[in-house]
């Protein structure tokens, strides 16, 4: 029996690859977001912070 077989029989497998691809595609543009609006200057603190020990 192959895979594709098993996985027809679960019920509501569409949702959760529906909700799994929602929930990606919200993370990244919530990261982009955060990325774009963040100032160099935090962005610099940031990077630096492995450094400080």
């Amino acid at each position: 029996m192959k895979f594709i077989n098993y996985i027809e029989k679960v019920s509501g497998v569409d949702i959760m690859g529906l909700s799994s691809l929602l929930i990606f595609f919200l993370f990244f543009t919530v990261m982009l977001t955060w990325v774009f609006r963040t100032s160099k200057k935090k962005l610099d603190e940031i990077n630096r912070l492995p450094l400080d020990n």
